[in-house]
């Protein structure tokens, strides 16, 4: 089967899925990053070869936090942010979408569709709460698992509000809250809702939200947050089948779209998964810029740089 890869590397998790020719997700895998994106990248790669026995890659598309890395190692067709890999997934899916909301791991993201283009985005700048990791955090500390996170808060009958403009605050407010004798279920359901007005005050400040909505990223499997939106927004929100790794989605149509017309792909092949990869930076001092650059060597060659400015680092090699 000839399919496109889409490799998105976020700060908690790597998401690797395959479309074939039409489009279509034939396989997709989510795992945690744990700090070491090229271990996340092998180990995915690996399990997706594993899985698709003879797969044949007509292109890579890379996106994310991790992209520029991901990009060297596999041999990527296209690089692109993550505003515009969640949006043509999501433009993808659902045509006529008009506003995008995507809760990471360590960020969130707001992107505003009209007529198939995109007019307007937010991102989260200053904390970090409601985001995936910030969830992680307080499941822990309720000393439940993430995945149930979304059914309790279904079970709460009473409304308890809680301070969610900082995570430090919301936190301390949560702790209160079970201090005072309130319900487990109720506590996460105002968790939810807090994170909710945080997101909508802070990202969606000013932003015109109107349906259909999309809600994409890990969060999205938090049935108490789209509840939240749902009666904030007062529409719905739709979770898209794959709404866990709709930035990886986006990477491989990207990847289709580099690749159309018999372009051969720059895809390095599977065999990158028993490479030895090294990385390191350095601080350029040949201008008042001082830019920091990367470096990636592979198997001990140099096969990437890139974080210079004027390209004196990163046009003095193919990071092809």
């Amino acid at each position: 089967m000839k399919a496109y890869l889409g490799i998105d590397v976020g700060s908690v998790s790597t998401n690797i899925t395959v479309l074939n020719q039409q489009g279509e997700v034939a396989d997709a895998l989510y795992i945690r990053t744990q700090g070491r994106p090229i271990a996340a990248v092998q180990e995915g790669l690996r399990e997706i070869e594993l899985r698709n026995p003879g797969l044949e890659v007509g292109g890579v598309g890379a996106t994310g936090s991790g992209r520029q890395l991901t990009g060297v190692i596999v041999g990527a067709d296209s690089v692109k942010n993550e505003i515009t890999a969640h949006a043509v997934a999501a433009m993808h899916l659902v045509p006529g979408v008009q506003t995008v909301l995507e809760i990471g791991g360590q960020d969130s993201k707001l992107i505003i569709i009209r007529n198939h283009v995109v007019t307007d985005f937010a991102m989260n700048t200053v904390c970090a709460a409601g985001t995936g990791s910030f969830l992680d955090q307080q499941a822990a500390r309720l000393n439940i698992p993430i995945e149930a996170f979304g059914e309790l808060a279904l079970e709460s009958t009473a409304q308890v509000r809680i301070a969610g403009r900082c995570a430090v605050f919301a936190e301390s407010d949560m702790i209160h809250k079970q201090q005072t004798g309130h319900l487990l279920a109720d506590i996460i359901n105002g968790l939810c809702q807090s994170l909710v007005r945080n997101y909508l005050n802070n990202v969606g400040k000013g932003k015109q939200i109107t349906g259909p909505v999309l809600f994409q990223g890990g969060v999205a499997a938090n049935k108490g947050m789209k509840r939240a939106f749902e009666e904030a927004l007062n529409c719905e929100v739709v979770v898209p089948p794959h709404y866990h790794v709709m930035g990886a989605v986006g990477a491989a149509l990207l990847a289709r779209e580099e690749t159309a017309g018999g372009k051969p792909t720059a895809f390095r092949g599977f065999a990158v998964v028993d490479r030895d990869y090294t990385p390191r930076s350095f601080e350029c001092s040949g201008c008042a810029n001082m830019c920091e650059v990367i470096e990636l060597k592979m198997d001990g060659v140099v096969i990437g740089r890139w974080g210079d400015r004027c390209g004196k680092w990163s046009g003095s090699i193919s990071v092809a």
